[in-house]
């Protein structure tokens, strides 16, 4: 249930940071409300997410995986660069991420 709501919280959350872009500083309504309502239901949903997963576990893999789908996002559909440190990024994004998964495993 945990993992479930966790992958909730990091689509809400890619969800609201790529209408972000679109709301041009806030000056456009429906993607401004499109942002504030991904982000509130991102964070309600990593909130549960905590009753079950370690903080540090939950936020790692909230962070990153939100990190390396925007930037993917970025890339395909919004025309940013790609260069091989960015790809570099996402993939040290990647690797911790895992790392601390595996650390926190009892």
């Amino acid at each position: 249930m945990g993992y479930g709501l966790l992958a909730g919280a990091i689509a809400a959350e890619i969800v609201g940071t790529t209408a972000m872009k679109y709301s041009e500083g806030f000056t456009r309504l429906w993607p401004s409300l499109i942002t504030v309502g991904g982000y509130v239901l991102a964070f309600a949903l990593l909130a549960q997410t905590l009753k079950t997963l370690q903080i540090g576990t939950a936020y790692a893999i909230w962070s990153g995986v939100g990190t390396a789908a925007v930037a993917a996002i970025g890339i395909l559909f919004m025309n940013e660069s790609l260069s091989l440190a960015k790809l570099a990024g996402i993939a040290l994004i990647v690797v911790g991420v895992v790392v601390l998964n595996l650390g926190g495993a009892h």
